[in-house]
């Protein structure tokens, strides 16, 4: 029986014009304790591209776990990336209707729905 292929997610966000350049230096040094929480739930090959025009952060990441919503609940409840949140939500803007930040109940980021993927012969 072979594994299924990791889930792809990419999601969307507004970065506050004013807070570009920290949001950017910040990135270059994230916190270890933060990419552990990240490996720990099976979240590989994440990156954030930012779209100046139109001031957009776009995430893209892969699951590879078997539980996504439990593996998520455990970056959220990891305290060291609430404190990384404080700091990053204060820099973005919410698409989402009533979001308050990461790791609540209406999601911070949106999720963009795939439309279309080429894989090659890789």
């Amino acid at each position: 029986m072979s594994a299924s292929p990791p889930k792809r997610i990419c999601q969307v966000i507004k970065l506050k014009p004013e807070a570009e350049d920290e949001y950017i230096a910040i990135h270059k040094t994230v916190w270890p304790e933060v990419l552990a929480a990240l490996e720990r739930a099976h979240v590989i090959d994440y990156s954030i591209h930012y779209y100046k025009p139109l001031q957009l952060l776009i995430a893209n990441f892969k699951y590879t776990g078997n539980d996504f919503e439990s593996d998520m609940n455990k970056i959220a409840e990891d305290e060291d990336t609430k404190r990384w949140w404080k700091v990053t939500d204060g820099m973005q803007e919410s698409f989402e209707e009533g979001a308050t930040g990461s790791g609540k109940e209406i999601p911070w980021w949106t999720n963009i729905p795939e439309v279309f993927r080429f894989e090659g012969n890789n």
